[in-house]
């Protein structure tokens, strides 16, 4: 993915979550809805997931040393998993607290500052800009994404992306238009009704967005740690790739891992054409290498193993040469 296109989107992400985050408890302070100091909340860890990310990706910037030899490709994979948390706890989890706290306040008669405050319009005012500001934020991650979707759609693209920053951002972004007008909902009927059950109704609406966006990132972000193999295209480039480099007979068998979401580790077991010159070996690795890296940059990580078939297909035998990589 490009990185810059990531990071300008996390940015736009972190500038208007940080703002709206401020104006939603500003209202919330004026006027006791549950549902504005949900989405203060649900502002809050968005603006602490977008730090998270753009954390991650520094990290994952750093040299490879002795002890991380393949480098810190995957710190970006853990941190999109702590956001799948910070949602699930701080968000989702907080909303339904506050929501099932309100309704309490409602069966026991306690009365509603946004039904007998003077400030029953400043929530209106606050949802309809934070709406104005995500839908800014939402479409930068669109306009980044579209040149990696392709043709997929965005739900095979949030599942098959190996970058998670561009997902968590379309995934954060839409959950927070999504939990606005919830919010809009929940107030604007408490205002028409005069029944503070709907904003109970509005809070829980957006802990179970959250709580359900929270649970796709975890999936998501659990298969990238795990350790992925690229993508079939990728695959099937590098593969067609190594057979037709000079000195390569076939593949015998082939494996990718991504060790971050630019850098693909390959290894593969190959048959030479039958040598007895060890130099002729290696020679035949080195091409293999440029002809890999030539169809697919993001392998910063070869190994290959060299066999010399004798006899019938399959029988293969080591060669001479140790394996190069």
């Amino acid at each position: 993915m490009s990185s810059h296109g990531g990071t300008r989107a996390i940015i736009a992400a972190l500038t208007a979550n940080a703002f709206i985050a401020a104006t939603k408890f500003g209202a919330w302070a004026l006027t006791g809805a549950a549902s504005m100091l949900a989405e203060g909340v649900h502002s809050v860890a968005d603006t602490g997931n977008q730090i998270l990310l753009l954390r991650g990706g520094r990290v994952a910037q750093r040299e490879a040393t002795d002890e991380h030899p393949f480098g810190y490709g995957r710190a970006p994979f853990i941190s999109a998993f702590l956001v799948s948390v910070i949602l699930f706890s701080l968000g989702g989890l907080f909303a339904l607290y506050e929501a099932f706290h309100k309704l309490e306040e409602v069966l026991h008669g306690v009365p509603n500052e946004l039904l007998e405050g003077g400030w029953w319009w400043v929530p209106l005012v606050v949802l309809g800009a934070a709406i104005v500001a995500e839908g800014f934020s939402f479409r930068t991650a669109i306009r980044e994404s579209l040149p990696l979707k392709g043709t997929q759609s965005w739900p095979r693209f949030i599942r098959t992306s190996k970058s998670p920053d561009l997902p968590v951002i379309l995934l954060e972004d839409f959950a927070a238009l999504l939990g606005l007008l919830f919010a809009l909902l929940g107030v604007g009927l408490t205002l028409v009704t005069h029944n503070g059950v709907w904003d109970v109704v509005g809070t829980s609406l957006i802990g179970v967005l959250l709580i359900i966006v929270a649970i796709t990132l975890a999936i998501e972000t659990r298969s990238l740690l795990l350790g992925e193999s690229a993508t079939p295209e990728a695959v099937s480039a590098i593969t067609a790739s190594l057979a037709s480099a000079a000195g390569v007979q076939r593949v015998i068998h082939l494996k990718t891992l991504h060790l971050g979401p630019d850098e693909v580790l390959v290894a593969a077991k190959i048959a030479v054409e039958p040598t007895e010159s060890a130099a002729r070996v290696a020679e035949v690795i080195d091409n293999a290498e440029v002809a890999i890296r030539a169809a697919n940059p993001q392998v910063t990580a070869l190994y290959l193993e060299p066999d010399i078939e004798r006899g019938t297909a399959g029988d293969a035998a080591p060669a001479t040469g140790t394996s190069a990589g």
